[in-house]
């Protein structure tokens, strides 16, 4: 029997979360935020190109334990910090003041700050079950607790609906961007806090727009499997923004906004003549079409279409757009071979996590031979989650 990997439940994030307050600080949290990770379906790197893509949420999720300070100054802690505390002014969670953990922990009250949103001192603790560098977006989800957290503490809440969710979710991307410095899209921040129980995300990323697409797993009679490969990747090293780059200037060639306008793309090939320019532009734009086909073979419950559509999409992302990495080409490849309806890299790439869509019946045979090749080839053995489109739970959960 395989060893599925489970996510805490509420209470266990909670107690987790205050535990880990009052060893740090001696004293009690105003309260517990949660906002959880996600997996993407289909529709890689679409988003900074104004395209679409399909997440959804996990039940994996990050809880924030957190109270207001009168005096201005902010300490925190997290369960994976180097550090056992941080200590400093909101002045000092600003760009290119703050790195690593701090600046995704921090980073919201400097968003937040620049809304007008006046976010007081703060005491604050983050525990989370969400895989770190496993692709799943474990750093959207500590700053969409954070900034609900945070939000809350200085008298706004930002969950009360979809357009409060939508402004929390652009800030939480600006706090990702400019304070950490990783160039990423609004795709992880939306599933994070957008997103809805039996449902896939559809999100357009040119105008924020969201549809909820019904994506019921087990009345379709299958499973998702998140295949974590243990290759931690990372989206500030520089390989994320070089593709970002690439798409701009291909975007600039061409003479439209996004990506997204393109329209014809054997005339947009034609018209570019660097190669790997060429190459990015054809993933984006066949990887935006391949979304809106996946929503359609899924509406349909035709699976095997929607599989294809996972083949290809990680062929794309491996061949044109570069992002894959040989541990996650084996555990595709192993899936596939196994039985799987699909399966591709999930996520920015450069490591972390591959899915793959499967009948319960071959949920063992396939979860089996992914951990047999990885180990044939030397390579760590993945780690196996099996995804459910989950309520976010990005609220407050106590008290």
């Amino acid at each position: 029997m395989s060893e599925w990997q489970q996510a805490w439940t509420a209470e266990t994030g909670v107690r987790t979360a205050q535990e880990l307050f009052r060893r740090a600080f001696g004293a009690e949290p105003d309260g517990v935020w949660a906002s959880p990770g996600r997996v993407n379906l289909i529709g890689e790197h679409t988003d900074y190109n104004g395209g679409l893509c399909l997440p959804i949420a996990l039940p994996h999720r990050t809880y924030v334990a957190a109270s207001a300070r009168s005096d201005g100054r902010v300490r925190m802690t997290t369960d994976i910090g180097t550090e056992p505390v941080w200590e400093g002014t909101l002045a000092e969670l600003a760009p290119r003041k703050v790195s690593g953990w701090v600046a995704y922990c921090g980073g919201p009250a400097w968003a937040l700050t620049g809304a007008g949103v006046a976010v007081p001192g703060f005491d604050l603790a983050v525990a989370s079950c969400v895989p770190l560098g496993a692709g799943l977006s474990s750093s959207a989800a500590v700053e969409c607790a954070v900034g609900l957290a945070l939000a809350q503490l200085a008298g706004h809440r930002l969950d009360a609906g979809d357009a409060d969710r939508a402004r929390l979710a652009a800030l939480c991307v600006r706090a990702e961007n400019e304070v950490a410095g990783a160039p990423t899209g609004g795709m992880d921040q939306a599933a994070s806090l957008r997103a809805q129980a039996g449902h896939a995300l559809l999100l357009d990323c040119r105008d924020g727009s969201v549809e909820q697409v019904r994506f019921d797993l087990d009345a379709a009679g299958l499973a998702l499997l998140v295949i974590d490969t243990r290759a931690s990747h990372s989206l500030a090293d520089g390989q994320y923004g070089a593709r970002r780059a690439a798409c701009e200037r291909g975007a600039a060639r061409l003479g439209v906004t996004t990506l997204r306008e393109v329209t014809d793309l054997n005339a947009a090939l034609a018209a570019l003549d660097d190669d790997e320019v060429r190459r990015r532009v054809r993933h984006v734009v066949t990887e935006i079409g391949r979304v809106t086909d996946f929503v359609a073979a899924s509406e349909a419950g035709d699976w095997a279409t929607a599989g294809r559509l996972m083949d290809a999409s990680h062929d794309s992302l491996r061949d044109d757009y570069e992002v894959s990495c040989v541990e996650l080409d084996v555990v595709v490849a192993a899936a596939r071979g196994a039985g799987a309806l699909g399966a591709r890299m999930t996520g920015g790439g450069f490591g972390g996590s591959a899915i793959a869509l499967v009948r319960p019946e071959k949920m063992e045979t396939v979860a089996h031979a992914v951990r047999v090749a990885a180990s044939v080839r030397g390579l760590p053995t993945p780690e196996i989650h099996l995804a459910i489109p989950s309520d976010p739970g990005a609220c407050l959960i106590e008290p």
